[in-house]
């Protein structure tokens, strides 16, 4: 196991390196960049126009695709630079990194990557590894909250209804589950702020932050009230869809080990459904469950993070990132994908030897990568 554990580890390498590669490719062709953002600022046609001018090391990818401006090209390069000195051009340039070649930019920023220097935010005073640290706390309540939820609730349901397949339990519950997977987390968010947080009903739950203003003074129950007080309905909202998801996996999982041979030839032995279940059954219907692990957790703090932490004013890494491409914020946009994609590679190895905690018979080391 520990030499299938090194060649998965020394896979990430060329993995990452492909990842960052292709999305600096992407961005030397998308329009824009932090250069015409601070052109914007001076000349006044940015209204979203924030933070400061300038910023640390300039070793990230971003428009232009070209190395340094001419001073006679740059009214031609950047929208909106007409009238300004170009040597006031040259100069943001130096200044974002955008005087050296795009491949010496990738080179640089790879190199800082590889030991987590992410450098500062372009319109940020703060640097990138600070700012994520600052948003963190968000984005790892909702994923980690939604994903014991979804799992904590969802397997029993789905063995339940596996084993009860057919029943008016399983036709109730399977009505809720469609529904739930039916509807988008972010439309039953608005819905609970309709009903729960002083939309139009009642006003029970609080909207914006993790915690109250007084929370630092709280005594320690408190505190945890409040926090789950504060979570509750987000962390609602974005369970409905995963549960709805895992539960039918886990059902269509059992059900397929259920109708196996080795199960009728357990029960011809007399072992109980509870032994064949939990004995047998479980462990190889579970690999199906554990597969999905992974994504369902990098998941959390992607997909439905955004919208979740927009409408109920949660200051996360899904609105920071999103932000951050709005704003041309090239080392804050690098940053996460690095950081995210390292742990979606993490996990998925983490995923793997929880199959051989499942399933001893599982063995990866005698596969090939």
């Amino acid at each position: 196991m520990s030499g299938y554990i090194l060649r998965r580890l020394l896979l990430m390498i060329p993995t990452l390196i492909g990842i960052m590669a292709v999305s600096f490719a992407v961005i030397q062709f998308a329009p824009g960049g932090p250069v015409e953002r601070v052109i914007a600022q001076i000349t006044g046609t940015d209204t979203s126009a924030s933070g400061r001018i300038g910023g640390g090391g300039g070793d990230f990818a971003g428009s232009p695709a070209g190395g340094s401006t001419t001073a006679g090209g740059a009214e031609l390069k950047y929208r909106g630079a007409q009238g300004l000195d170009p040597a006031f051009i040259a100069q943001l340039e130096k200044q974002f990194g955008f005087d050296k070649p795009p491949l010496e930019r990738f080179w640089l920023m790879m190199k800082n990557f590889a030991t987590f220097n992410f450098g500062e935010s372009y319109f940020r005073d703060i640097s990138v590894l600070d700012l994520i640290a600052e948003k963190m706390p968000v984005s790892i309540t909702l994923g980690l909250w939604m994903t014991l939820i979804s799992y904590g609730i969802s397997i029993p349901l789905g063995v339940a209804k596996a084993v009860r397949e057919g029943s008016t339990f399983d036709v109730w519950t399977s009505v809720v589950i469609i529904i739930g997977y039916a509807v988008p987390g972010f439309l039953f968010a608005v819905l609970l702020i309709v009903l729960f947080a002083g939309g139009s009903f009642l006003n029970w739950f609080p909207l914006g932050g993790l915690v109250s203003d007084n929370w630092a003074s709280l005594s320690w129950p408190a505190k945890i009230g409040d926090y789950l007080w504060h979570i509750a309905l987000p962390i609602t909202a974005m369970s409905l869809s995963a549960f709805a998801t895992t539960t039918l996996l886990t059902k269509n999982s059992f059900l397929e080990e259920i109708r196996k041979q080795y199960v009728m030839t357990a029960r011809m032995k007399g072992l109980t459904e509870r032994r064949i279940l939990y004995g047998h059954v479980f462990r190889n219907a579970m690999l199906v469950v554990i597969a999905g692990f992974p994504g369902a957790f990098i998941g959390a703090f992607f997909s439905g993070s955004l919208l979740i932490e927009t409408i109920f004013n949660l200051d996360g890494l899904g609105l920071l990132g999103f932000e951050s491409v709005v704003n041309r914020d090239y080392p804050v946009v690098f940053a996460t994908l690095y950081i995210f994609s390292l742990m979606g590679l993490i996990i998925g190895l983490v995923s793997d030897l929880a199959y051989t905690w499942v399933d001893p018979r599982i063995d990866f080391e005698t596969r090939e990568v």
